[in-house]
C-alpha cells in the first residue's frame, strides 16, 4: 500500500485502541507523555506514523500485549518507511532471475565456482565468448548458494553489449533503491553512491550478480567485497585489470554436455533414437549452449520432426546461410535458423525492432516500428518470444533483445529494410517525449495525446531509456532542431527529478544543437539549464557559474531580457555558494527588477524569492518578509493558473523562506508554524530534501520557543530521513540540534 495509506491505517488503529480503552486524547497523552496535538495528528493520518520509541510508549500506555502489540508496532514501522510498495517494486527489478531448468554439462564449472567461493567470497568473474552460457551458469550457481547469503541476493544486467551500457551510476541507483533507499535520498555522484552501497552492506552477507558487464571501469564502483559477501560477474571480456578477482574461463560444452543439454530440451528418448544425428546437430551448433538451445527448442515444439531432419536443414546453406563455424558465425547461423522459422510478419517486426534505441520496449514502440494493429503486433511478439528471438522483462508487456540477437536483428535490418525506416521510431520518441514534457510547464493544459499529466509522467518514466537514447542518436545524426526542442521541453519536468536522468548531458546536447542552428536565444536558455544541472545534479558550482555567465553574455548580446533575468536569478544563487556575496546580491536584485518580464509562474516567483533570500542575508528582515508574503499572496490569487503540484512546490519554498525571516526576528513560534506547513506540503509532494530541511528548521524553532517535545519529534524525523552521504550535512545539523535540545530540556 502507498505510504499515506499506511499512515492512515496506523491512525485508525490508534484511534480504535484508544476508544476501546474508553480514553480521551487527554487521558492517553497523560499516560504516554505524548502531546495531545501529536496524538490528534496521528489519529487524523496527517502525521507520519509514530517513531519507534513513541509507538512503544503508546503500546505500553494502552496495555497492548502479544499479537496486538506486535501488529501495532509493525504498522507504525511500515508507516515510517518511504513508499514501501514502491520499494518492493524496485527491489523486484534487482531480484535474481529464475535459474535455467535444463542447464547441462556444467557440473565441473559449478564445482570450480563453489571452490572459489569457499576460498572466501570476494569477486569471481565468469568470462568467455558470446553464447557460451555465462549467464545461465551464474544464475544457476547464485540460486544454489542463495541460502548462504542470508542478507540478500541481488542481480543487475549491466548491458555491456549495448551502444550505451548501463552506467555504474545508474546501476548503483537501482541497487540502492532495492535496498530501500528512497529516490530522493540517493546521492547524486557515482562516488557517493558507491560509498553508500558499501556502507549499507558492511558486515552483511550478500550475493550480488553483475551480469553482462562492459569493462573494469563499469564494475569497480559496484563491487561488494566484504568477508561474507560474493560478487559474481559475467563478461565477454577477460577483465584482466580487475584487482582482487578470481576468474573462471568458460569454454563451449563438451560433446556429451551439449548432447545432454539437447536431451533435456527434447527428451532422452528422441536422442537415444537418433544418437548419430544428435551428435552431428550439436557439432553443427558449435557446442555453444545458446545455439544448442535454439535448435532444441525448434525440435521440442515440433514433435513430428526427427533430429536428422533438423540436422539436414543445418547442412543446407539455404536454411543456414552458412555452415556453422567457430566464433560468431555459429551464433549467426543459430539465430538465423530461429528467425527463418517465424512468420514473415514476425520477421519484419523482429528486424525493425532493432531500430529501438533503448534497452527494452513495450507494445507501443513495437506498433510504431511495424505499423501493424495492436492485436497483430502482440501476437508477433509472442511468436518471437517463443522462438527465443526476444525475451520478456520483469515488467509486464515489455520485451528486450539478448545483446547478441540484437546484433543479428541489426544485420537483418541492413539486409532487408530501407535505411529511412530507422527514423520512424526516432521521430516518434523525440516528438512524444517533448509533448509529454511540455505538460509540466506551469500553465500547460492537460490536452493532446496524454489523458493527464500523471499519464505523461508514467510514459516519460517507462520510456526514459528510449527517449534519452533517441536524443543522443539525434544529436549524432545532426538533427539539431529536434535535439534543441526536446531539451527545452524537458526544463520543468526536470525539476524535482534531478537524479533520474542525465540532465547535464541532455541540456548540453540541446545547447550545442542550438549553437549549430545559430539560435542564440535557445542557446542562452539551454546554457541556463546546463548551469542548473551543474549545480543541482553534479554539485559543480564553478561549472554552474561558467554556464550562467555564458548564457548572460549571449542574452545581453542579442537583447534577450528573459534569459538575462534567468541568468541573474541563477547567478544570485550560485555566486553566494562560492563566497561572492556582494555580486550575488546584485544579481539577485537585478533578477528581481527584471522579473516583470516573466510570467508569474514561469520564473517571476523564483526571482522574487531569491531576492527575498538576498535581503535576509543582508539583514533587511522587514523587506524580505514583505517580498515573500507578496509571493505567497499572489500564488494563492493565481493558483488556478497552474497545476496543483507546481503550486504546492512554490508554497513549500515560500513558506520555508518566511519561516527563515521570522526566525531571524526571533519570532520562533510563528516561524515553527510556517516550517510545519512547509514540511507537510513537501511530504505531500514527495519533495524529500525539502521535507528534511523544513523538519530541521521547525525543530530548531520549537527548541528556541521552549517546546521541547515538538522539537524532538521534528529533529528525530529529520535524522530518519537523512541516512545517505548526500544528506550527511543535514543529518549532522539535526543531530547537533538534538544535542542542544538535550542540554536545554
Amino acid at each position: 500500500m502507498e505510504a499515506n495509506e499506511t499512515r492512515s491505517v496506523f491512525g485508525k488503529l490508534l484511534l480504535e485502541h484508544r476508544r476501546a480503552a474508553g480514553w480521551t486524547q487527554g487521558r492517553l497523552a497523560e499516560a504516554s507523555g505524548i502531546s495531545v496535538r501529536a496524538l490528534r495528528e496521528l489519529e487524523r493520518g496527517r502525521a507520519r506514523a509514530a517513531q519507534q520509541r513513541s509507538a512503544e510508549v503508546l503500546a505500553d500506555a494502552l496495555g497492548l500485549t502479544g499479537g496486538d502489540r506486535e501488529f501495532f508496532l509493525t504498522v507504525a514501522k511500515q508507516g515510517r518507511r518511504r513508499n514501501p510498495a514502491l520499494a518492493a517494486q524496485i527491489a523486484a527489478t534487482c531480484a535474481l532471475p529464475a535459474p535455467t531448468a535444463d542447464l547441462s554439462g556444467r557440473e565441473s564449472e559449478l564445482e570450480q565456482l563453489s571452490a572459489k567461493v569457499a576460498e572466501g567470497g570476494g569477486v569471481v568473474a565468469i568470462v568467455g565468448q558470446a553464447g557460451v552460457g555465462k549467464t545461465a551458469l551464474a544464475v544457476t550457481a547464485a540460486d544454489l548458494w542463495r541460502a548462504e547469503f542470508p542478507d540478500g541476493s541481488y542481480a543487475v544486467d549491466l548491458r555491456g553489449m549495448d551502444e550505451e551500457p548501463l552506467s555504474a551510476r545508474a546501476a548503483l541507483d537501482r541497487l540502492l533503491r532495492a535496498l530501500d533507499v528512497a529516490p530522493g535520498q540517493v546521492p547524486a555522484s557515482e562516488a557517493e553512491r558507491s560509498a553508500l552501497l558499501r556502507m549499507l552492506l558492511e558486515g552483511r552477507q550478500v550475493l550480488l550478480l553483475l551480469d553482462n558487464a562492459a569493462d573494469e571501469a563499469q564494475i569497480r564502483p559496484l563491487l561488494v567485497t566484504g568477508p561474507g559477501s560474493l560478487t559474481l560477474i559475467t563478461c565477454r571480456r577477460t577483465l584482466a585489470g580487475l584487482e582482487g578477482a578470481r576468474w573462471l574461463g568458460l569454454e563451449p560444452l563438451s560433446d556429451g554436455g551439449a548432447t545432454g543439454l539437447l536431451a533435456k530440451i527434447i527428451g532422452t528418448d528422441r536422442v537415444r533414437a537418433e544418437p548419430a544425428a544428435a551428435r552431428e546437430l550439436v557439432e553443427l551448433c558449435g557446442y555453444l549452449p545458446l545455439a544448442v538451445r535454439i535448435a532444441g527448442n525448434r525440435l521440442a515444439t515440433r514433435p513430428q520432426w526427427s533430429v536428422a531432419q533438423l540436422a539436414d536443414r543445418l547442412r543446407d546453406e539455404s536454411t543456414r546461410l552458412r555452415a556453422l563455424a567457430a566464433g560468431d558465425l555459429q551464433l549467426r547461423s543459430a539465430f538465423d535458423l530461429s528467425y527463418r522459422a517465424v512468420s514473415p510478419e514476425a520477421r519484419r517486426l523482429f528486424r525493425r525492432l532493432a531500430t529501438v534505441p533503448g534497452a527494452d520496449f513495450g507494445l507501443e514502440l513495437a506498433v510504431v516500428v511495424s505499423g501493424a494493429a495492436h492485436a497483430d503486433v502482440r501476437d508477433h511478439l509472442d511468436e518471437l518470444v517463443d522462438a527465443s528471438l526476444l525475451q520478456t522483462t520483469a515488467e509486464a508487456e515489455r520485451h528486450q533483445f539478448h545483446d547478441l540477437i540484437r546484433l543479428f536483428a541489426e544485420e537483418r535490418f541492413e539486409a532487408e529494410e530501407e535505411p529511412a525506416a530507422r527514423d520512424t521510431v526516432l521521430a516518434h520518441l523525440l516528438d512524444k517525449a517533448a509533448e509529454a514534457a511540455r505538460l509540466f510547464y506551469p500553465k500547460a493544459p492537460e490536452t493532446g495525446r496524454f489523458g493527464s499529466r500523471d499519464e505523461s509522467a508514467r510514459w516519460l518514466e517507462a520510456e526514459g531509456g528510449n527517449w534519452v537514447a533517441a536524443h543522443r542518436t539525434a544529436a549524432r545524426k545532426g538533427r539539431h532542431r529536434e535535439v534543441r526542442d526536446l531539451a527545452i521541453a524537458l526544463h520543468w519536468y526536470s525539476d524535482g527529478r534531478s537524479a533520474q536522468r542525465p540532465w547535464w548531458e541532455i541540456f548540453s546536447l540541446g545547447a550545442a544543437a542550438a549553437n549549430a542552428l545559430g539560435d542564440a536565444g535557445a542557446e542562452a536558455k539551454l546554457l541556463n539549464f546546463v548551469g542548473w544541472a551543474c549545480n543541482v545534479c553534479l554539485d559543480d558550482v564553478e561549472g554552474a557559474v561558467a554556464a550562467h555567465r555564458r548564457a548572460l553574455d549571449i542574452a545581453v548580446r542579442i537583447g534577450d531580457e528573459v534569459e538575462q533575468t534567468w541568468a541573474s536569478i541563477y547567478l544570485g544563487q550560485v555566486l553566494r555558494l562560492i563566497g561572492q556575496g556582494d555580486e550575488a546580491f546584485e544579481f539577485a536584485k537585478r533578477g528581481y527588477e527584471l522579473a516583470d518580464e516573466l510570467p508569474f509562474w514561469d520564473g517571476q516567483t523564483t526571482a522574487r524569492n531569491m531576492y527575498g533570500r538576498a535581503l535576509l542575508n543582508a539583514g533587511r528582515h522587514d523587506e524580505a518578509l514583505a517580498v515573500h508574503r507578496a509571493v505567497l499572496s499572489d500564488a494563492e490569487r493565481l493558483a488556478g493558473d497552474t497545476y496543483p503540484g507546481f503550486h504546492r512546490l512554490l508554497k513549500t519554498l515560500t513558506l520555508r523562506a518566511i519561516g527563515d525571516v521570522l526566525g531571524g526576528l526571533a519570532e520562533w513560534r510563528e516561524a515553527a508554524g510556517h516550517y510545519r506547513t512547509s514540511r507537510w506540503l513537501a511530504w505531500e509532494g514527495d519533495f524529500d530534501g525539502l521535507e528534511v530541511i523544513s523538519a530541521i528548521r521547525e525543530g530548531r524553532a520549537w527548541r528556541e520557543a521552549g517546546a521541547f517535545e515538538e522539537a524532538r519529534e521534528c529533529l528525530t524525523l529529520a535524522v530518519e530521513l537523512s541516512p545517505g552521504p548526500s544528506f550527511s550535512a543535514w543529518r549532522e545539523q539535526a543531530l547537533a540540534e538534538l544535542a542542544l535540545l538535550s542540554a536545554s530540556s
